[in-house]
């Protein structure tokens, strides 16, 4: 076990004990003040952002071949490109740095106040310079209830489902970090019954509870990356939120799939968590049947126990939590995506984020999306003013959670919300 993981680690930062951020965490981000507003990277703990910049200059990092001012960067990029070896040893030596055992930093309060500053006093800002994106369509919960919904029940998932991780290649530019609004998109739609399509507002604005992976090396075109060494590419994790136009998608999807009901936006969250501080979560993968490809093929448990959920949050009133899932429920998990991805030689980038497609569970408590939890608007859900949702409503709030829960620790995401506006 790393000793930055060390479950009876304890900190001289104040950490409450349903924090997501204790000192076996340490997720990067980038963020600014109004005090300091050059963009920089810096890591939670508890309710405070540790500048790394500042904890460099006094000792933090002392030892480590590091550029010169390589945290005063506005994207983690060059940083995580130094690759595992390096950037592990930074979280492991930032760990004895904020540990209980260095407390004599507290004796100086001008070098607390400058290297501490609180979350609620902070901009995140976007985590990386994402080169590339990919969304997978990896639970098979959930291509199981959308091939109910929309194909004979009978052969809900397609035929090539369960041979590879299914995916596309989405629209980067429009990634936006936790917090930011999303306008309502427009675009074509066509009604059953209507004899040609019409132009506007989405009706059907939903939501999609996934998380994503960042890599952290680039790869030569024609290189492919196997199941055993993906881990070595993938930085860490952040929540996403997949906004999807179901109307939109639903006319225009046949026959290259998403376009425009996907591209005018997705949210994540602004920190990163490293796969390193989810090591002691991993649990075993759901059974693979039939049995997949020999370069889809992977040892040990490659899945990790992330306790998921959504809530609706009216503008002017209380929200509903209208899922609770887990990213165990994955049947593809990210080593075989990134596997896929490559097999063709597709090189990667530094900074490229993976989506995993919606989560759902077994049960519609779980479900990763109001397309499922509303079943196509059938089974509205009730929220606390009296009001229903099928789908998503201008002003409304989305707010997605993740964390982590073992031996007392507590390894969370943050929050990765986006309020819808109305369109343009």
């Amino acid at each position: 076990m790393s000793r930055a993981n060390n479950p009876q680690l304890k900190s001289w930062v104040e950490v409450k004990p349903n924090s997501d951020f204790p000192i076996q965490n340490l997720p990067f981000g980038i963020f600014k003040t109004d005090k300091d507003p050059e963009p920089r990277i810096g890591v939670a703990i508890g309710e405070f952002i540790v500048d790394m910049n500042v904890a460099s200059g006094l000792g933090a990092t002392d030892g480590i071949d590091l550029p010169f001012n390589i945290f005063l960067k506005d994207s983690l990029n060059d940083f995580i490109a130094l690759g595992k070896r390096i950037t592990n040893q930074v979280r492991e030596q930032l760990s004895v740095f904020l540990s209980e055992s260095n407390s004599s930093i507290l004796e100086n309060p001008i070098i607390v106040e400058n290297l501490l500053v609180k979350q609620s006093e902070a901009q995140m800002l976007i985590p990386v310079n994402i080169p590339n994106y990919t969304d997978f369509y990896s639970s098979k919960e959930h291509a199981t209830n959308v091939g109910i919904m929309f194909r004979d029940p009978a052969n809900a998932l397609l035929p090539n489902w369960k041979h590879l991780p299914v995916g596309y290649h989405g629209r980067a530019s429009s990634i936006v970090v936790s917090g930011t609004p999303i306008h309502r998109p427009k675009g074509q739609t066509k009604a059953d019954d209507a004899p040609a399509p019409s132009f506007g507002p989405s009706k059907l604005l939903d939501f999609e509870l996934e998380m994503g992976f960042i890599t952290g090396r680039k790869t030569k075109l024609g290189r492919s990356i196997s199941t055993a060494e993906a881990e070595d590419y993938i930085f860490g994790m952040v929540l996403f939120n997949d906004w999807s136009a179901r109307d939109i998608q639903k006319w225009e999807y046949v026959p290259l799939g998403p376009f425009l009901a996907k591209n005018f936006g997705s949210t994540m969250s602004p920190w990163i968590v490293t796969i390193e501080a989810l090591e002691p979560f991993r649990v075993e993968s759901p059974m693979q049947e039939p049995e997949v490809l020999p370069y889809l093929k992977f040892e040990g448990k490659k899945n990790f126990d992330i306790n998921l959920e959504v809530e609706i949050i009216p503008e002017n009133g209380k929200g509903k939590t209208v899922s609770r899932s887990n990213f165990k429920y994955m049947y593809w998990n990210m080593a075989q995506q990134l596997a896929h991805h490559t097999s063709n030689g597709c090189n990667i980038q530094t900074g490229d984020l993976y989506a995993s497609g919606t989560i759902s569970g077994p049960t519609p408590d779980s479900y990763g999306s109001m397309l499922e939890i509303s079943w196509q608007g059938k089974n509205p859900i009730q929220m606390p003013d009296g009001t229903e949702r099928k789908f998503i409503l201008d002003n409304d709030t989305v707010v997605m959670k993740g964390y982590c829960e073992k031996d007392g620790v507590r390894i969370g995401f943050g929050e990765c919300s986006g309020k819808i506006l109305p369109a343009l």
